[in-house]
């Protein structure tokens, strides 16, 4: 059972390798608002844990699996097959662009699944340990105003928990201006930004043993930074940016994991993305919707 699970999860792996590979090109094109790319990060997640889709002959996979599907013969004693292990087979032929027929890997992969589960396992573990610590680190903080905290324990502002977030800010910021401070912490909160960091981290450590989940983690939590430094320029006004920039700057840079920060991602990449900041046309918002509606359907499709 196990080793059938992990024969999934590495396939649906594989594919979501393809699809996040694909959106960091896209990421390449700079007039793209992070606000919308960000989105197209569902597809590789998705791609990561749901093993069944809708068919379509349009599917990238329908093209990968013309020009990769291969089939492997390998000698075998008997004719008889684990039904098990075939029924399997048989089902992912249908979701996988690379299928795995050869049965001298049965012993592999039931090594390989145990290994899988067991540091998965650890990772969930310690990313619980660090979630419940970065609680702990805060509970004595000091109120100041609604959902806002000064804490002497940290360096940078941030939004931690998910079902009842709160600002926490370094005790050093009692008589700075906080107020873009806020607005990007706020708008972190609307965004439900700690729940997503949080299923991506989860998602992750279930791929851990792909490279690429790591990469597109990393990408993805930029990503987010960027996408909200965007929604509160929305805000304010393109004509704020290099106020808003400035208020960045002042700021240290935290370190964290499940906490939304202020001075999160790296902070040159922000400031060029703040500064060339436009409010988008319905025309163009028009013409980005609809690109990414045409990536959703080719990478989240199967193969037809």
């Amino acid at each position: 059972m196990l080793q059938e699970v992990f024969y999934w999860i590495f396939n649906m792996s594989i594919t979501a390798a393809i699809t996040g590979v694909l959106i960091m090109l896209v990421r390449l094109i700079k007039r793209i608002p992070r606000r919308l790319t960000t989105f197209l990060w569902i597809i590789p997640f998705l791609r990561m844990i749901i093993p069944l889709g809708l068919d379509s002959r349009y599917s990238l996979m329908s093209l990968l699996s013309k020009i990769t599907t291969k089939t492997i013969v390998v000698y075998q004693p008997t004719d008889k097959i684990s039904f098990s292990v075939m029924n399997s087979v048989m089902a992912a032929n249908s979701y996988f662009p690379i299928t795995y027929k050869v049965n001298i890997l049965e012993n592999i992969f039931s090594v390989a699944s145990v290994i899988w589960v067991v540091v998965a396992l650890a990772i969930i573990l310690m990313l619980t340990v660090i979630y419940f610590t970065t609680l702990h680190e805060i509970k004595d903080s000091k109120h100041l105003i609604e959902n806002v905290y000064l804490s002497e324990k940290v360096t940078s502002a941030a939004v931690y928990g998910i079902l009842s977030p709160k600002i926490v800010l370094p005790s050093s910021y009692k008589d700075k201006d906080i107020g873009l401070i806020l607005q990007h912490e706020k708008a972190h909160i609307r965004g439900l930004d700690n729940l997503w960091r949080m299923v991506a981290f989860l998602v992750v450590a279930v791929h851990w043993f792909n490279p690429f989940s790591w990469l597109f983690l990393k990408a993805f939590l930029a990503d987010l930074e960027l996408s909200c430094d965007e929604r509160v320029l929305v805000k304010l006004g393109a004509d704020r940016s290099k106020e808003y920039a400035s208020a960045l700057l002042e700021c240290k840079q935290g370190v964290t994991v499940f906490a939304s920060a202020f001075g999160g991602a790296r902070i040159r990449t922000r400031i060029e993305n703040i500064l060339s900041f436009r409010k988008l046309t319905w025309i163009s918002l028009t013409a980005f919707i609809a690109l990414i509606s045409v990536i959703f359907y080719v990478l989240l499709t199967n193969a037809g």
